[in-house]
């Protein structure tokens, strides 16, 4: 059902559903990965996969996550 990879200092737990299960099945812990994706997704320059190559499109990725943690960090120090 689970596989892990350690890879360095990160551990991968790859989560698989049944095949025997039909319909919706809730999966632990994938909506936060899922989460972070759409998030990630609103980003306009990220909406498409356009770049040309890994370190582009990882640093725009970068770019995004700092633009988001920013905004929240403002919105709460503004209270």
């Amino acid at each position: 059902r689970s596989a892990l990879a350690s890879m360095g200092k990160w551990t991968v737990e790859i989560i698989r559903r049944f095949d025997t299960v039909k319909g919706f099945q809730i999966l632990p812990r994938r909506w936060v990965v899922e989460r972070t994706f759409a998030w990630l997704g609103r980003c306009r320059r990220l909406a498409k996969d356009w770049e040309q190559s890994i370190a582009s499109s990882t640093a725009w990725t970068l770019i995004a996550s700092i633009r988001m943690l920013t905004r929240r960090t403002a919105r709460h120090c503004q209270a």
